[in-house]
């Protein structure tokens, strides 16, 4: 048996309410036998209890729930959500992972809400501004991971770099690679195009000497080909690329849909085909297979699950949690980040004085 990993979960934040989050449980539990698991299950209870004594004794066992009233909705701004949030099931979640109970918390709640919350419960990282959500998106050499995909609209250069820092450690953490590429997202490849917030990023990262294999610029269709591991932008461009690759790949399961029932030989095609195969194309094209967005850069894990999700995409936001547990990729990131304060540093004692 492996080591009890715990994760907090946010139990009333989906679209759908926390069968949600009671079905991604049980659905987990199926595809990690091997895995002790345990589950912090905050919110009602009155609604909680009935779902789960629903379950196998094999869920029932592994949930216990925190009860609370208190909830932080989809229609609340940030600012709000903060000064309201204290008792709720987003914010007890939150407490849970700075206390040391859980390795980390899994929410499909406010994603505004959710950021700003973790900001104040499990505070910045030394030498981060910002945090950033890193999605990973699968190519055909594996699994790219991009960020910031929708946490901040605008970022400055040296936030970028701080991206790459943190967008490099996760991906030997979830992923495996010993010395994963890393590119900017541009226009272009040449060193002369895009603006000037990526092209000074690109400078920062080389002469701070950090210890990243750093690519160059990388372009759109890029991602997807798997040219470089890690992929950074700010959330405004990387939340349109996210949205734009869903989209896109739901046109084509429906093409595909469409072209396997338009007639009795497109049937009888189909019927021919590998099942497995089918399968295996299938389960690339659900969304749900890559549910989740880790909130990189706070003194704890944050997991992101899509609201609109089902249980079988809220599991695998649940099974991102459960694979960082082990990792050290939070204290990984620490040397790179303090040769960039350095390289900053350096930059403004550059700088006349006024």
């Amino acid at each position: 048996m492996t080591q009890l990993v715990t994760i907090s979960v946010d139990a009333m934040g989906a679209d759908d309410g926390p069968v949600i989050a009671i079905d991604g449980v049980e659905a987990i539990l199926a595809r990690k036998p091997g895995q002790a698991m345990r589950f912090l299950m905050h919110g009602d209870e009155a609604q909680l209890a009935p779902l789960i004594a629903a379950k196998s004794e094999a869920v029932r066992n592994t949930i216990e729930i925190r009860h609370t009233d208190s909830e932080v909705r989809m229609t609340d701004k940030p600012s709000e959500a903060v000064r309201r949030s204290r008792g709720s099931s987003m914010w007890n979640a939150l407490i849970s992972v700075k206390e040391g109970e859980a390795a980390a918390v899994v929410s499909a709640g406010n994603t505004g809400a959710l950021m700003a919350i973790s900001k104040v419960v499990l505070r910045m990282k030394k030498g981060v501004h910002r945090p950033a959500i890193a999605a990973s998106w699968p190519t055909v050499k594996g699994h790219t991971v991009v960020l910031d995909v929708g946490a901040n609209v605008e970022c400055s250069a040296s936030q970028l770099v701080e991206f790459a820092i943190m967008g490099e450690a996760y991906h030997r953490a979830v992923h495996g690679s010993s010395n994963p590429t890393v590119g900017l997202l541009n226009v272009g490849q040449e060193e002369l195009k895009g603006n000037d917030t990526v092209r000074e990023a690109a400078r920062l990262i080389q002469d701070a000497h950090l210890k990243l294999n750093y690519y160059g610029f990388v372009e759109g269709d890029d991602i997807s080909m798997g040219q470089t591991d890690v992929v950074v932008t700010d959330g405004f461009s990387g939340n349109i690329a996210l949205k734009t690759a869903e989209g896109a790949v739901k046109l084509v399961a429906a093409w595909m849909r469409e072209s396997f029932t338009s007639s009795m030989s497109a049937k009888a095609g189909a019927a021919l085909l590998s099942i497995n195969g089918l399968k295996q194309l299938r389960t690339r094209l659900d969304p749900r297979s890559i549910n989740g967005g880790v909130l990189l850069g706070l003194n704890g894990m944050v997991i992101k699950s899509h609201g609109g999700t089902d249980g079988e995409g809220f599991a695998t936001a649940l099974g991102i949690g459960v694979d960082l547990a082990p990792s050290h990729f939070l204290s990984e990131i620490e040397g790179n980040l303090a040769r960039l304060a350095d390289a900053n540093d350096a930059e403004m004692a550059k700088e006349p004085a006024e």
